[in-house]
């Protein structure tokens, strides 16, 4: 597996889905490889001397990488799809679509080629014209030389038809069961009460909407706090617009990127959890609230409505008011917030394990045809 910047690792998710699908492909019997960026993390593993080179079975190759924004992605999986094709591999799977650029390469080798798009990350506003070029050239390549292609949403599937006349294979992320936790290190460290916040969980960036939360928020009539909870993705100066947003207000904490104990804690005392994104692939983020039995409100996108499937909030895209309704809403009448948190988890368990999810990408595996 190309693509991913490490594992285990929630820096993004890509991170969760290859930490995840990995070791149940393991144990399904399959013999995995996951190449991994050197970066900053890596360098502070090896400092540590904690850097692993296996992960629940997973193999983990260590690649050089120009660890610079615009750069590490490219570099990275460059060079792992160089070392991936001169090695017995019978299959490669590329996930996101820049890594794709040179996917001819291991086909040319006599591999299989697979590859899972987690969203049209060209449209995303962080990257710059060379990089958003880059990728799309990553997206051609992988519709003419992937053996198959895996998208997550309906949209996407729907993007890849009209554009290119390419079918696609759908197969959504999945989860593992949540266990509920009590709020202990969240009240300690942030003076956090049950049921007592509003939360966001993913990464700071500009697709995220998190500025029309804000905004909402502001508007709103409630004690309610509004918890802020990740860190930035080269989007410093987005960052920096969040802050200014907010002011000084002590009713809205930033708690930077969280992961373990104090993650499934947030996730599980939150009395909403609020998607409010312009773009999305999969949002693995609502998959985890939905999971731990959280209210989910978010933007209407098919991305979004089709993950709750009925089973939480939706409002327009972009529009601050209707999501400012919404909220209000909710916060005066707990009872509907309440009705929903067990429908979710109820959506999250019928559809979304990793177990029926590495069968579907299992199958899809065996149906490849031999080359």
């Amino acid at each position: 597996m190309i693509g991913h910047k490490f594992i285990p690792s929630r820096d993004g998710g890509v991170e969760v889905v290859v930490s995840n699908l990995a070791p149940h492909l393991v144990k399904m019997g399959y013999d995995v490889t996951c190449y991994n960026r050197t970066n900053r993390q890596f360098k502070k593993l090896r400092k540590e001397r904690k850097l692993d080179r296996e992960y629940r079975g997973v193999h983990m190759i260590w690649t050089p990488t120009v660890d610079r924004r615009g750069l590490a992605a490219m570099t990275s999986s460059i060079i792992a799809t160089v070392m991936a094709s001169f090695r017995r591999f019978d299959l490669i799977h590329f996930h996101t679509e820049g890594p794709c650029v040179i996917c001819w390469l291991p086909k040319l080798m006599g591999k299989k080629v697979v590859v899972t798009v987690h969203g049209l990350d060209h449209m995303r506003r962080k990257w710059g014209r060379f990089a958003s070029a880059y990728i799309m050239q990553g997206e051609k390549a992988a519709v003419r030389h992937a053996d198959s292609i895996i998208v997550l949403s309906k949209g996407v599937q729907t993007y890849f038809r009209e554009k290119y006349g390419r079918e696609t294979v759908m197969i959504p992320n999945g989860i593992d069961p949540a266990e509920i936790r009590p709020a202990c290190e969240i009240t300690k460290q942030f003076g956090l009460a049950p049921r007592e916040y509003i939360l966001f969980l993913g990464r700071l960036v500009p697709e995220k909407g998190i500025h029309y939360l804000i905004e909402a928020y502001q508007k709103l009539k409630t004690d309610k706090k509004l918890v802020i909870v990740g860190g930035t993705s080269d989007t410093n100066d987005y960052v920096k617009q969040l802050y200014d947003m907010a002011g000084n207000a002590p009713s809205i904490i930033f708690t930077g990127f969280q992961q373990g104990l104090v993650m499934e804690e947030l996730y599980s005392n939150a009395y909403l959890y609020v998607l409010p994104s312009d773009l999305e692939g999969m949002p693995l983020t609502l998959l985890e609230a939905m999971n731990y039995g959280c209210c989910c409100v978010t933007s209407d996108i098919g991305e979004c409505a089709d993950v709750m499937d009925g089973s939480g909030f939706t409002f327009p895209r972009g529009n601050v008011e209707a999501l400012r309704e919404t909220l209000q809403d909710l916060c005066d009448h707990p009872e509907k917030a309440e009705e929903q948190r067990g429908e979710a988890r109820k959506v999250v368990s019928s559809k979304y394990t990793w177990q029926d999810i590495t069968a579907q990408t299992d199958k899809l595996y065996r149906k490849l045809p031999d080359r």
